[in-house]
This record gives C-alpha cells, structure tokens and sequence, in this order.
C-alpha cells in the first residue's frame, strides 16, 4: 500500500519467511545433534571418554534446541547460537594437528547457511570475517599451498568459494525481492493498493490478541462511500475506480503510522487504529470524515462531490473478537446510513421504558 508497508510483509533485505526459518533451523538442530551424538558414540568406543563426553553434550543441547524452537518467537539468537559455534568449529577443524587438507571444503557451507537464515545483509556480514579467518588458517596450517601446484590448488578452492558467495547473495536479493512483491500483491487491493480484506482480518486479529496482553484499547472502523452507485451509472467505472482512490489518499494523509488502511469491498474501507478508545478517536476520524466530504474527486474538469457514512467500534467495551467488533460498526455504519448518510456513529441507540436514547 503505497507509503505504508504491510506489517508481515518480508523485508526486502531477505531471509527465509519465519516459519521457513523455523522449519530449516529445527532439521540443523537436530540433524547436527545426531550427527555429533553419532561421533561421539564413536569416540566412547574408541576410548576417548572426555571429548565423547563433550559431544553428548552438545547432541543433547541440540535436541532440546530443536524442540524449543517450536515456540520462540524470536528466532534470531536462535540462529546466531547455532551458526557461530559451528563455524568456530568449521575453522578449528582447519588447524586442528592431521586436519585433512580438504577440510577447507566445510567453509563452503558459510555462505548458503548463513544468507539463508539471516537474509542478505546480516549473510555479508557473518560470511566474510569467518571465510577470510578460515583462508587465514589454512595458509598457516598448510604454508606448502603457497606455491607451486598447492597455489593452483589454493587458487581453485578460494575461486570456488566467491562464485559461491557472490551466486548466494544475487540469488537471495532477487528471491527477496520476489517474495517481497508477491506478499504485498497478496495483501494489498488491487485497485487502491491498500491492504485487502484478509490481510485487514489478520492485522485485526492479531492487535486484538497484542491489546489482550498490553491492556490497551483499540478501534475499528467501518465506513461506506455514499452514493457510489450513482457516481458509476453518471460518469463510469473509471470515475468510480478514481473515487476510490481519491478516498485512501484522503484517509491516508491522517493516519497515524501505526493506523492501518483497508478496502474490505467495493466502496466499503476499514481503518484499523491502534492503542487509542473511542473519546480519543472520535476527532480523528470526524477529521476523516470532513476531510473527504470538502476534497471532491477533479475528473475530467468537473467536481464529483464525496462523502461516507462511519460506523465505530471499541475494544473491548463493543466487542470481545473481531466478528463482534465488525458487527458492532457494521450495524453503527448503516444506523448512519438510514439517518441520511455523512455522518459518524459511535454509539448504539437504547429503548428504555418505550423511550428511544442514545447509548454511550
């Protein structure tokens, strides 16, 4: 949505989508716990009880890793526990004493794990320190590479390892830029660029469960441009599309950052406004309601005049989930309506003893 960005969209900087990061980072975790517990078994047999010792350890600190990672919210030292670690151990593997000469080999790993789990950036950043200490390494454990066949040899591997990185790191820049374009075409309307009915749906859901645990209010609002009909059999679809479009850029303008913007259907729009109640909402969106009532749409060198209809709802005194939140403004949105339309409900209408009153 333009000058907004989708509050889940990937950013454009890359990495895997966050359940694909977890999914990835469970099979390393427990992958390498079975491995190194396999190793260490070994070492047991072979009568080496400290380092074998060590290695059960760390099986043991992966597994339970692994089935932690399942609830984390925050996967990213998640990730780093895991990746500097290994890598540490990649490079002693190089100098180790009867380290092989291919061991190098291992390092090739770096770049794919890392750009992969951190994305683009975080990926430079952890790859090159560790390969150029890992190329530091083995030119002191092996000083023979240095010359004759070893520098051709030398060569070959540390020729290898950049077309590695540098195919990682355009292949992840394009992956996240495509993953990036297809989020938001998935999220946002069409027409408008705004965010869609089912992005808006989960945006909804999900302030709601965050105003559970913060204790703060939140409100929604549902609003219907008047007469849209009329202005499609007047002066067409293309005047009706441009209308809908003047509104966002008129709603948008007065939006918080932290406000979110949705066309839910046809001439129907939801604004979600976050951490606020009704008393303190009210004059911002009868701002929004002025706002598009005095800026009608410029088509063709005439004046359409605009104006909506606003239903209000509060969490949680309106409703206790979204489905009631929605049905609350809903049925405010159309009182508005049959009342001749241009106005602002916030509030139900009570009967008490045979007299009609305002609730609220």
């Amino acid at each position: 949505m333009p000058g907004k960005r989708l509050k889940n969209a990937p950013h454009a900087d890359g990495g895997l989508e966050q359940e694909d990061s977890r999914a990835l980072l469970r099979v390393i975790y427990l992958v390498t716990g079975l491995t190194i517990g396999f190793f260490g078994i070994l070492q047991a047999l072979n009568g080496r009880t400290p380092l074998a010792t060590v290695e059960a350890c760390a099986c043991l600190l992966l597994l339970i890793g692994a089935v932690c990672l399942g609830r984390v919210r925050n996967l990213t030292p998640w990730i780093y526990l895991y990746l500097l670690p290994t890598y540490s151990f990649l490079i002693y593997i190089i100098v180790m004493p009867e380290a092989s000469v291919s061991a190098f080999v291992w390092v090739f790993m770096i770049p794919v794990m890392t750009y992969l789990l951190l994305g683009k950036r975080a990926g430079f950043v952890v790859t090159v320190p560790f390969a150029v200490v890992a190329i530091a390494a083995y030119m002191l454990k092996h000083p023979e590479q240095l010359e004759g066949a070893g520098l051709i040899d030398l060569g070959n591997a540390l020729l290898c390892g950049l077309l590695i990185m540098l195919f990682v790191h355009v292949y992840e820049s394009r992956r996240a830029a495509a993953q990036l374009l297809l989020r938001h075409m998935a999220e946002s309307d069409g027409l408008t660029g705004v965010a869609n009915r089912s992005s808006f749906q989960r945006e909804l859901g999900n302030s709601i469960a965050l105003a559970r645990r913060s204790g703060h209010a939140l409100v929604l609002v549902i609003l219907d441009l008047d007469h849209f009909k009329a202005i499609n059999d007047r002066w067409g679809h293309e005047a009706g599309d441009q209308a809908l479009r003047h509104v966002c850029n008129c709603l948008q303008g007065r939006l918080r950052g932290t406000d979110l913007l949705a066309r839910l259907g046809g001439e129907e729009f939801g604004i979600l406004l976050r951490d606020t109640d009704t008393a303190h909402a009210l004059p911002l969106v009868e701002q929004l309601r002025a706002q598009i009532a005095r800026h009608p749409l410029d088509y063709r060198g005439e004046q359409i005049p605009l104006s909506a209809t606003f239903g209000m709802a509060e969490w949680p005194s309106d409703g206790s989930d979204g489905d009631q939140l929605y049905r609350c403004a809903d049925r405010r949105l159309y009182r508005g309506k049959h009342q001749g339309r241009n106005q602002l409900v916030f509030h139900d209408v009570l009967i008490i003893d045979g007299i009609r009153t305002d609730a609220g």
